[in-house]
């Protein structure tokens, strides 16, 4: 698996995840299509300045993006999120992602507590937390794109080992 920052050409990749009601289930429901570009230049200028880690996910076997998983700090705190659109789901690629991610972070040395905050009802987000060592602090709501659900708090130290 490679994890590579955002390009101006993933695009079509974040229609897709963003746009699609199957992959926004869990967060509110899909976006409107024409709010992606300028989310897609704001996280270029993020990743650009630093502030953010935004990775594209493209398996060993593939060229296509497949998802991306985010660290970026707003708040006073550090969020992981993660996003696989359906047909790379199943492979264990968020798992391994959010694993490396991890990993980076700890040597990276800034990032302190990460929290991840799935929604409550994604079995499968939930249980890349626990397996990749975050433990759960309460639940509690979450706003996401303007849409507010019950989400799961997780957190992890990221100078902890992954």
């Amino acid at each position: 698996m490679l994890l590579r920052d955002v390009e101006p050409a993933d695009l079509a990749a974040y229609l897709r995840m963003r746009c699609d009601p199957v992959m926004m289930t869990e967060l509110g429901g899909p976006q409107p299509r024409e709010r992606i570009p300028g989310q897609l230049q704001r996280d270029l200028e993020t990743v650009s300045e630093g502030s953010a880690w935004i990775k594209m996910i493209v398996p060993d076997d593939s060229i296509q993006v497949a998802g991306t998983v985010t660290l970026y700090s707003h708040d006073g705190i550090s969020e992981i999120g993660w996003m696989v659109l359906p047909e790379f789901q199943g492979r264990g690629l968020a798992s391994e992602a959010v694993r490396v991610v991890r990993g980076l972070a700890r040597a990276d040395g800034r990032w302190g507590l990460i929290h991840a905050f799935p929604s409550r009802t994604n079995a499968a987000s939930n249980a890349i937390c626990r397996s990749a060592g975050f433990s759960l602090a309460g639940e509690e709501e979450t706003t996401f794109a303007g849409r507010t659900f019950q989400t799961n708090h997780w957190v992890v130290d990221s100078s902890a080992p992954a």
